[in-house]
């Protein structure tokens, strides 16, 4: 019986284990290699009052279909849970505001919802309105964010409702971000260069040139979505090696070798890189320098989430919705901030089961944008104090919390910059000329679950095609992980 082909992924993240369970799927013998203590990248969850809580990703976008089917093939359809009632709201110009409706990332597509929200100043709005009176200013080739909502509806709509909706996908700045990479929604419309508040109303309304889906924005996982990594992982069974770090790629006449630490080295059909931009760039160095350069020179974001445990009487009233966005203009460092226990109805649940007759409120806050590398600096007792002052100026909390975790994640978001699908491109064209290479990770094709989902299945079938119009040497591990020589007959 011929052996299957043996695939190495390098990164235990969401990506390289989605990766890996479908190269599983399409009949490839795969080995993980993940750095760190244990798999899952920034799908991770920890207790908080004795209650899961995830510390990094806590939702999947449910509009797009990856993950969500994801979860259905692997059992995990009666885990799968969305957002209790209730929206987010936006602190502008000193007060709570509601995010007004008919708006698709920021940009807004209903004057009257966004005059009523007050997000905006009066003078603020009118600018707004002047969308619809403008000169079609068609956009050629890839500008900021900033730069295209900015002239069409004015600096303070990209200032207190565009960047706070960036901000809490990528941590980021309108004035960097790419129109095309960040915002492919708005894009179409950009091109067209006509009214972006008529473009957005027709798109929501399911017309025009990106028509929105219906349904539940969010889904994540009863127990957090990090359920996802540990289901994912408990696929790879023993060929998943954790504390492994991929140290070097040499490429053989047929396949690759790589040198893990601790291990021995490795041979191999094919290799995934399914790892952060740095270490893709390291490996890639000796094979692609273009592509290795193209990738060191992507910019990540810091970012730090404080998690509170809060007696309910500590706020003046109830917390109503999931909670709040802020703009950076206002003064606070934390940039947004979660009612989980609101969001997540589960999560209410397990604090009244671990806390019977206490009433227990999880708020996560999260701090860090691009650029902001003075803030982060800070201890994590001086970050949790600072969280919990923004939270007494924005919903009056007062009093010590019941339990804080303080989570700190080091480049955690690839900053998609003006050009960043060209250089994705060049980076894929590199890769491309390396038989039984490929790369796939949130750096390329979006930051999302979903998106990486979607990048792990394509680089996946790409490999799992080229394997099969060769007859390559198979010396390397097999499907449990051990050590073997072999050979294609």
């Amino acid at each position: 019986m011929a052996q299957a082909p043996h695939v190495i992924v390098v990164g235990g993240g969401v990506s390289g284990l989605a990766a890996a369970h479908r190269l599983t799927v399409l009949g490839a013998a795969v080995t993980v290699l993940e750095a760190a203590d244990a798999p899952g990248g920034k799908l991770r969850v920890s207790p908080v009052a004795g209650v899961p809580v995830d510390e990094g990703a806590e939702s999947v976008i449910a509009r797009r279909p990856e993950a969500v089917a994801l979860f259905s093939e692997l059992g995990l359809d009666g885990a799968v849970v969305h957002p209790g009632p209730g929206s987010a709201a936006l602190y502008s110009r000193g007060e709570l505001r509601p995010i007004p409706g008919g708006q698709l990332m920021g940009v807004p597509g209903d004057l009257r919802a966004l005059a009523r929200s007050g997000v905006l100043s009066p003078a603020g709005t009118l600018r707004a309105a002047l969308d619809l009176a403008l000169p079609r200013t068609p956009v050629h080739g890839d500008v900021p964010v900033a730069a295209h909502i900015g002239r069409r509806m004015g600096r303070q709509v990209v200032d207190r409702l565009v960047e706070p909706l960036l901000g809490g996908v990528y941590a980021g700045r309108a004035d960097r971000l790419s129109l095309e990479s960040a915002l492919p929604q708005i894009l179409p419309m950009a091109r067209e260069g006509g009214s972006l508040l008529r473009g957005v109303r027709a798109s929501l309304r399911g017309r025009g040139a990106a028509p929105t889906a219906s349904g539940p924005v969010f889904a994540s996982l009863r127990g957090g979505i990090a359920e996802l990594a540990s289901a994912l992982a408990q696929r790879c069974g023993p060929r998943l090696r954790t504390r492994t770090r991929a140290v070097s790629l040499h490429r053989l006449e047929r396949g690759w070798r790589v040198r893990p630490d601790p291990g021995t080295p490795i041979d191999c059909d094919a290799v995934l890189l399914a790892c952060p931009a740095p270490e893709a760039a390291r490996l890639l160095t000796g094979h692609a320098p273009g592509a290795a350069c193209e990738l060191g020179a992507v910019e990540h974001a810091d970012t730090v989430l404080v998690t509170f445990a809060l007696p309910a009487s500590a706020f003046p009233e109830p917390p109503s919705g999931t909670g709040f966005l802020v703009p950076a203009g206002e003064g606070l460092t934390v940039k947004a901030a979660t009612y989980s226990s609101n969001k997540w109805p589960w999560i209410a649940d397990a604090l009244r089961t671990a806390h019977p007759g206490d009433d227990l409120v999880v708020v996560r806050c999260s701090i860090g944008r691009a650029g902001e590398t003075g803030v982060l600096e800070r201890s994590d007792e001086e970050l949790a104090a600072v969280a919990a002052a923004d939270l007494a100026t924005v919903a009056g909390v007062s009093g010590p919390p019941a339990a804080t975790r303080v989570t700190r994640w080091a480049d955690a978001l690839p900053q998609y910059g003006v050009g960043h699908a060209a250089r994705v491109q060049r980076v894929r064209s590199a890769v491309e000329a390396l038989p039984g290479l490929e790369v796939c990770g949130a750096v390329y094709g979006g930051v999302g679950i979903p998106a990486c989902i979607a990048e792990a299945d394509g680089a996946a079938e790409r490999l799992a095609a080229a394997l099969t119009t060769t007859s390559p040497t198979l010396r390397g591990t097999g499907a449990d992980g051990t050590e073997q020589q072999g050979a294609n007959p």
